[in-house]
């Protein structure tokens, strides 16, 4: 059998695990993995970021969109450590990536050698698994294994660092099938015995209520959520990651949770007498308050993941495995129902949100000015509800999950758990590349945009058709209201000069414009949707805009502010 060197081992082993893209950078420690690299150019796709930040992030929007496993390189030293950002983003919001990083010779480990750095100690607690290679005949199986891992359950990212002499270390290679039965941890299966308990609850119910959650997208249990909801006609609202998991237009739905979701989705949360919890994990932006959320419901979680049940609310029945399974065979045992009363409770509530902050927010009509949610309901308008957004962290990211009418599932991108600004626009760029003829827009504030700016050149050299819009209000916004509503208003380092974005673009080749007004709002959002090829659409909008209803943090779910 003919021996080849661990680097080539690597690319073959991508292969065996249908690998099509990879983004990265290089440099000294993962040279021969990138020399390599020039013999694999027809049969592995390479996308060179301009920052190993960028590249993760990449993958995790490729992994988003397509379902699959993200890929991405680093060299040791600080190119592994400028990976440690976006690791711990995919661990929080659940994202399976296998990162591959270079390090320095096994036999100078631990000598402070240039640019080594224990990658395996930082990432540990930011991983779900991650291994050291130092011999090439580790290779296939521990890439078989980190593929495995990733998917696995709750999917999650993955840490391979290799050390330089494994790469070059020459080793027979076959294509051999692993067997990871014995890594397959059983869970829970004894959601069976509770799947009658919680079909009781739910028929008995008075006021049934759905939270949807990122993990109906990543069970792909779109369908079976909608078939459950439409059955037992039982209102639905929606997580900021678990957006565009039910359609917004549908009757059923009743808006997003958390600090900046709507105000019946959050208050009547304190209203139900039976919560089904699907795919989301009651973190703090959607409970406010522990000690007065949901005290009176009988609380139905279901999650993948054991470890949840009961970590942050505790739960009258636990259904633990995959939330398609779980939900049809729910779907199967309920009774068809009727809450109209229960529903007709929360559009009354949606009255008051609309009179005290939707109705201002879309009916501004200043011919010389311009609001974040104009621009976001103008695009969910020319759109028809059905481009892939991909948001940074912000004011614009909140504008952006309220008022774009999500029609189409798997089409909200953003960065939930950590709340990473500079992750929209190499996420997009990386979404773009897996979303096939599928329409990408970046929605991105100037302070996160400016955050990886340097992820332009990718859009150059690649020629990517994506879609850019920065809402400029030269500030940090959310910061800044935090400011005004909670720090006396003493607005402390949050104003941003900014740059000619509009010159910057032309640096890069990118067809730009600039929206200072409605008419050209209109007409450069036609622009945009219409262009075949990249497109940036700079809107300049008011300055000091809040984004309400809000409820402000340590504050329980029903203590709304509006203003």
């Amino acid at each position: 059998m003919e021996k080849i060197t661990g680097a080539a081992m690597l690319l073959k082993s991508l292969l065996c695990q249908k690998t099509e893209l990879i983004f990265g950078y290089p440099g000294g420690a993962i040279m021969p993995i990138y020399d390599a690299l020039y013999d694999f150019d027809k049969k592995l796709r390479h996308v060179l970021t301009r920052h190993e930040q960028g590249a993760i992030h990449a993958a995790q929007g490729y992994s988003r969109i397509s379902g699959k496993t993200g890929v991405c390189f680093a060299t040791s030293g600080p190119g592994a450590t400028n990976l440690i950002t976006g690791i711990c983003d995919a661990m929080l919001d659940s994202t399976p990536i296998v990162c591959i990083t270079g390090q320095v010779p096994s036999f100078l480990l631990g000598t402070d050698a240039f640019q080594e750095a224990n990658i395996i100690s930082m990432t540990t607690s930011i991983t779900k698994w991650n291994y050291q290679i130092t011999s090439a005949k580790e290779i296939p199986y521990i890439i078989a294994k980190a593929f495995y891992i990733a998917q696995l359950g709750r999917p999650g990212p993955v840490l391979i660092d290799i050390t330089k002499d494994a790469q070059i270390e020459l080793c027979e290679y076959n294509d051999e099938i692993f067997d990871f039965t014995p890594l397959n941890k059983k869970f829970d299966r004894h959601y069976i015995d509770n799947i009658s308990l919680a079909i009781t609850l739910i028929n008995n119910a008075k006021k049934p209520y759905i939270l949807a959650g990122h993990g109906v997208t990543l069970a792909k249990a779109e369908k079976e959520l909608l078939a459950f909801a439409n059955k037992a006609k039982i209102p639905v609202a929606c997580t900021l990651l678990g957006l565009s998991a039910f359609p917004c237009d549908h009757p059923l739905y009743v808006g997003m949770l958390g600090m900046h979701g709507n105000y019946a989705a959050n208050v009547l949360t304190n209203d139900a007498d039976v919560i089904i919890a699907i795919g989301m994990r009651f973190d703090d932006r959607v409970t406010g308050n522990l000690n007065s959320y949901a005290k009176q419901a009988k609380i139905i979680h279901i999650d993948i993941d054991p470890s949840e049940i009961n970590k942050n609310v505790k739960c009258t029945v636990a259904l633990v495995g995959d939330a398609k399974e779980i939900v049809e065979i729910l779907q199967e045992g309920v009774h068809e129902n009727n809450h109209d009363n229960w529903i007709d409770k929360f559009n009354k509530y949606y009255e008051r949100e609309y009179n005290e902050v939707v109705h201002k927010e879309l009916n501004f009509k200043n011919e010389k000015e311009i609001k974040m949610a104009e621009v976001i309901q103008l695009l969910s308008q020319k759109t028809n509800g059905k481009a892939v957004i991909v948001t940074d962290v912000g004011q614009h990211q909140m504008i952006a999950a309220r008022y774009y009418n999500f029609k189409c599932k798997n089409s909200h991108i953003s960065s939930g758990g950590l709340g990473t600004m500079g992750f929209a626009l190499p996420a997009a760029i990386g979404a773009k590349l897996g979303a096939g003829d599928r329409e990408v827009i970046a929605i991105i504030g100037d302070g996160g945009f400016q955050m990886n700016i340097q992820e332009l050149g990718v859009i150059m050299q690649e020629k990517i058709p994506l879609k850019i819009i920065v809402l400029n209000n030269s500030f940090l916004g959310m910061v800044r209201q935090w400011q005004e509503l909670f720090f006396e208003n003493r607005i402390s380092s949050t104003e941003m000069h900014n740059p000619n974005f509009i010159k910057i673009m032309e640096g890069y080749g990118i067809r730009a414009n600039k929206a200072e007004n409605q008419t050209e709002l209109n007409d450069y959002l036609d622009e945009l949707v219409s262009a075949e090829e990249s497109y940036f659409l700079e809107v300049k909008v008011l300055k000091s805009e809040n984004v309400f209803p809000m409820i402000p943090s340590g504050a329980g779910v029903g203590e709304v502010r509006f203003s």
